[in-house]
């Protein structure tokens, strides 16, 4: 396992303060807030920790309230609203300055038979032989201010392969569409819960960006406001992160200063294993 990839579980992996309280540290991209997963992510792994091990998320709603401070630790708030026969569900509230920046209601049940159909996989080339957005980074690292280079130019922990290109160089217009094939650089544990906060971590990459497509815009010119207003998951199926998935991503519509992203994440095996849905602000400024 790489030594990114290690440090991105413990960032996920939280200390315990007392029962319900926890402290997760942050990571800085590059970006001037949080990002976003990291939040998610943390966020998830705070509520199974209060959980019984065979209950394993199905959903999770969150809202996204002030901006994060990427140089201080979060602190977790986990409120139990409900332990039933089957199912449980948990209200996580993130904190920094004595703030909350953010709110998550998640909702965990044991796998169970039932009825089963999905949507099926969209039809695109596999992940083998296409160039990663890391490559496409170190291709336009000119671009970037030499106070960040380094940041974006580092070794990630996440694989992402896009298999429609969009340059946030020079822009051109293009639909508002994206397949992008992603996984962890390493094996992961075999515990189902450590792939799912992971993913939840992942899911925000790039997701919001796609309603820029049809705009001919970049968020990484700095004359768009782009943030996560709200991002709402659904866990289907188990999966392995540490396997390729592909994540199928388009955006139906953007008014009002706000996009609409949804998602869908698929196996090798063709089986959709998870659903996301986002709206954010994306306005020029």
């Amino acid at each position: 396992m790489s030594q990114v990839l290690t440090d991105l579980l413990e960032l996920l992996s939280l200390e315990k303060i007392e029962h319900g309280i926890y402290r997760g540290q942050s990571q800085d991209l590059g970006f001037k807030a949080l990002f976003g997963g990291q939040v998610m992510g943390q966020a998830l792994s705070a509520a199974q920790n209060t959980v019984e091990a065979d209950r394993m998320v199905h959903s999770l709603h969150s809202y996204f309230l002030l901006p994060g401070d990427a140089q201080k630790p979060v602190i977790y708030d986990v409120e139990t609203i409900r332990d039933g026969r089957t199912v449980s569900t948990r209200r996580v509230k993130a904190i920094q300055n004595g703030k909350a920046i953010f709110y998550m209601t998640a909702s965990f049940q044991p796998f169970s038979e039932g009825f089963d159909h999905q949507d099926k996989m969209p039809e695109v080339d596999g992940p083998n032989g296409i160039a990663s957005f890391q490559d496409f980074i170190a291709e336009n690292q000119a671009f970037f201010p030499d106070p960040i280079k380094a940041k974006f130019l580092a070794e990630k922990p996440i694989e992402i392969r896009p298999v429609q290109v969009y340059d946030w160089v020079k822009p051109q217009k293009m639909a508002p569409a994206c397949d992008m094939w992603i996984k962890t650089t390493g094996a992961l544990p075999d515990d189902l819960r450590t792939h799912m906060y992971m993913l939840a971590y992942t899911s925000d990459y790039h997701f919001l960006p796609t309603s820029l497509y049809p705009h001919s815009a970049s968020h990484w010119h700095g004359n768009i406001q782009i943030a996560t207003i709200d991002h709402a998951m659904w866990f289907h199926r188990p999966f392995r992160f540490d396997d390729w998935l592909l994540y199928s991503m388009e955006s139906p519509s953007a008014s009002n200063g706000r996009g609409l992203v949804r998602g869908k994440i698929f196996n090798q095996q063709g089986e959709l294993v998870a659903s996301t849905v986002q709206e954010g602000v994306i306005r020029p400024v």
